[in-house]
């Protein structure tokens, strides 16, 4: 009962670190981010971003959408520029879990006959940066910038989506950025 109850715990955190998605921020403190209330795409950022164009169509649907949500303004004529940009790379993660010991209860294992119980788990998975910029429009300069880093799932078109709207969602709640308490 022991065993299954840790079992259970490390698969729990195991599933839920791959749904996680690590953001950090970074922006000019000399900044006032009260101004800022319409927005546009910077298409110049926007096309050097090493992604499929369908996906770019995702994550910018996806800031979009926040942005809205958050009170902002798509116009043709913004206060601020929205830029991204991608990364990936893939990892492996190789666990080696060694167990000693014969355990409590009734009965005869003879996979633990030496007292000695091992287990290789090998994963294999994409990892993916988004970097979201905010760009000064008149001032032509980075503001902020909100980066996201997390596993990838690429299984099929609605989890691609989803995980791309949980990053973009993640990234997009740190703006704007609190002021020191």
């Amino acid at each position: 009962m022991k065993t299954v109850k840790l079992l259970s715990l490390f698969l729990l955190v195991g599933l839920y670190s791959c749904n996680t998605v690590k953001v950090v921020t970074d922006y000019d403190t000399k900044v006032d981010f009260n101004q800022y209330k319409t927005f546009a795409f910077y298409k110049t950022g926007i096309d050097k971003a090493e992604i499929s164009s369908l996906d770019k169509k995702r994550v910018l649907r996806a800031i979009e959408s926040e942005l809205l949500a958050q009170g902002f303004t798509k116009s043709e004529n913004p206060d601020m520029l929205v830029s991204i940009f991608t990364k990936s790379r893939r990892k492996v993660n190789v666990n080696l879990n060694n167990t000693f010991g014969y355990g409590f209860g009734w009965g005869w294992n003879p996979y633990r006959w030496n007292g000695m119980n091992n287990n290789l788990n090998i994963n294999e998975y994409t990892e993916g940066t988004l970097f979201i910029d905010f760009i000064d429009k008149q001032k032509k300069e980075l503001v902020w910038q909100g980066i996201g880093t997390g596993a990838l799932k690429l299984d099929n078109v609605e989890k691609k989506e989803e995980r791309i709207k949980l990053f973009v969602k993640e990234i997009i709640s740190r703006f704007p950025p609190e002021k020191n308490k």
